[in-house]
């Protein structure tokens, strides 16, 4: 797993991004898949999502679930 380093969040570079839960920790934590086979852990105690939702993560918290 990555973190954060410097100024900028490495998971949203200060800017809501959609990433896809991987595995619920318990909580209010997961693990989500940020791309390229990076792995991050964030918080999901705002939003109410599954393995599979994705969610948009600002700042490690996860914001909001997208939907379709």
């Amino acid at each position: 797993m990555t973190g954060c380093t410097g100024d900028h969040c490495v998971t949203c570079a200060d800017e809501a991004v959609p990433v896809v839960v991987a595995r619920l920790l318990g909580d209010g934590l997961a693990v989500v898949d940020v791309g390229g086979g990076r792995l991050e852990r964030v918080s999901v105690a705002l939003v109410d999502a599954d393995v599979g939702d994705t969610v948009l993560v600002h700042a490690k918290e996860a914001i909001g679930v997208v939907t379709t």
